[in-house]
């Protein structure tokens, strides 16, 4: 590695108007071991980024004439690869816009830092950085599966399963499991949909519901007869919920599963499309005994009014709310309202995410009915499933420490 890029790794480039929060931001990037060069123009930070390559930029959304979200645009344009702080003081949404705007031009966006800026929440912020690539080089990525592999993963099995763990809120027990699919790869190891599932034609998409259906169904009936009745939560697509074959499969797979529910996920935007839901299909599920949910819920545009008209038992309350509950009252005000619309129009509402038990009694106290998230349990095989319902609830442990009451979790 050469002096040029070792200085790179440790610089920040800081775009910001106002000199007195550029000179505390430089001592506090200075106390954390990274040298900064301080620039008040957007021009001198585009100079700056190209002359140097630094691992970090972080500038405000707001300075003279130009503002931050067109920055972006133009960090893009010049291809570069290290990482993006934002500072603001404005509100929350616009830095959410700004945040999705980076991501979607393909820069690596870390959470943004209000103002006053403060060490400790800097420090987070770079924690990411130690983990990071060169600053002058591309994240390295693997190469992507090729088709021919993903048709030789069916014949081979090679498809299997993990599940997300679902409690109830009112009592901490397990009540039941989301099926997350993986690729156990022979070379790359075990893969997670979004390595995978762009590359699939619609006939292997199809393939894969039925296999991931009747993995799950056959999970469930293991757990049946082990004395552990779960709901079972299945992502589908739009196609996957028109297919004539969902219905039948389902149906028979449940014999052996008893009364315990089956979920069809399908996300919000998804579930508005051309009154997708309340079509003859959608009927027909509800009427043989499956129950469908809307995921990702709050972060479309879906219609009330369409909301209440079609056969919905959940809705699932997306974890970008969810995850910054404890630090936002807009995001606080929106899982409330999703919570009190579910409560109202008599479905459970599921708040995904939880990564902080501390916000399991506001979730509580808003009306949301069950959780799940890595702070709870992580994904897991089917056979860690029925030793997880044996264990104490992390739900019940976390009350028990607190002192509150720990509910009737067995």
């Amino acid at each position: 590695m050469n002096d040029l890029t070792m200085q790179a790794q440790r610089l920040a480039v800081v775009l910001e108007e106002d000199p007195d929060a550029a000179a505390t931001l430089s001592l506090q990037l200075r106390t954390l071991g990274m040298e900064s060069r301080y620039c008040r123009h957007g021009q001198h930070l585009i100079g700056e980024v190209m002359a140097r390559r630094p691992q970090l930029v972080i500038m405000a959304l707001e300075f003279g004439q130009q503002d931050g979200i067109s920055m972006l645009r133009r960090l893009a344009e010049c291809g570069y690869s290290g990482r993006v702080l934002l500072l603001s003081g404005v509100e929350r949404k616009i830095v959410r816009i700004a945040e999705r705007l980076g991501q979607a031009l393909g820069l690596q966006m870390l959470a943004s830092l209000d103002k006053p800026m403060r060490l400790i929440e800097l420090r987070e912020r770079l924690e990411a950085l130690a983990t990071g690539c060169s600053p002058g080089d591309a994240p390295a990525v693997t190469p992507p599966c090729r088709i021919e592999e993903l048709d030789r993963a069916f014949a081979r099995q090679e498809i299997t399963l993990h599940y997300q763990p679902q409690f109830e809120l009112a009592s901490g027990r397990l009540s039941g499991v989301e099926a997350l699919v993986r690729w156990a790869h022979p070379e790359a190891g075990l893969l997670v949909p979004g390595r995978f599932l762009p590359l699939l034609t619609p006939d292997q998409n199809r393939h894969l519901t039925r296999r991931v259906l009747q993995l799950a169904l056959e999970d469930a009936a293991r757990w049946r007869r082990a004395g552990l009745s779960l709901s079972l939560s299945v992502n589908v697509t739009a196609d996957d919920l028109m297919c004539p074959e969902l219905l039948s499969l389902v149906s028979e797979g449940r014999c052996a599963t008893g009364d315990a529910p089956v979920v069809l996920e399908i996300t919000e935007t998804a579930a508005m499309e051309d009154e997708l839901l309340g079509s003859e299909v959608a009927a027909r599920l509800h009427l043989g005994g499956l129950e469908v949910s809307v995921d990702d819920f709050g972060v479309g545009f879906s219609s009330l009014a369409r909301l209440q008209l079609l056969p919905i038992s959940e809705l699932k309350v997306d974890r970008s709310f969810v995850s910054r509950l404890l630090e936002d009252a807009q995001d606080a005000a929106i899982v409330e309202a999703v919570a009190l619309l579910g409560r109202r129009l008599g479905i459970r509402v599921v708040a995904e995410g939880v990564e902080d038990l501390a916000c399991l009694a506001h979730l509580e106290r808003y009306g949301c009915t069950h959780v799940q998230g890595f702070g709870l349990a992580r994904p897991m095989p089917a056979m860690e499933i029925l030793a997880l319902a044996g264990a104490q609830s992390p739900m019940r442990a976390s009350r028990a420490g607190s002192g509150a009451s720990a509910g009737n979790t067995p």
